[in-house]
């Protein structure tokens, strides 16, 4: 049974202070757009659906960016690094659907190829000199 409320304390609950003229930071056409590309069968959505998911979408960057942030300041950082997110990611169970999307860095350096013409080479794990 739905409940009546729920969509309007969605909408009107932003911790920006949004007033008057419902103001969205994602493009709802966009997120309208991703939503009918993830299944054949979707072929029309609600106005009320993308603003939700805006919502969601806008709550879950919050946390892993409060996660990532903590770690951060852990090491006496101001600057939110890349290592930061995937930490974040890896430490919280939440956010284990994103671990296979992110790789540790230094798995990163292991799958990389040296770009053509360059004057290292990738072998194993250490850069080597080639050439004079």
């Amino acid at each position: 049974m739905r409940q009546a409320g729920i969509y309007s304390r969605i909408s009107s609950s932003s911790s920006s202070g949004r007033r008057g003229s419902q103001q969205h930071s994602l493009p709802l056409a966009r997120i309208k757009k991703i939503m009918k590309k993830s299944d054949d069968g979707v072929e029309m959505i609600s106005g009320e659906a993308p603003i939700v998911f805006s919502r969601a979408i806008e709550l879950f960057v919050e946390e892993l960016t409060r996660k990532s942030w903590m770690l951060a300041a852990e090491d006496k950082r101001r600057t939110l690094q890349r290592d930061d997110v995937v930490s974040a990611i890896q430490g919280t169970d939440v956010f284990d659907f994103l671990v296979d999307l992110v790789c540790v860095p230094d798995q990163q350096n292991e799958r990389k190829e040296s770009p053509v013409g360059s004057e290292t080479e990738t072998v194993g794990s250490k850069r080597t000199k080639v050439g004079p």
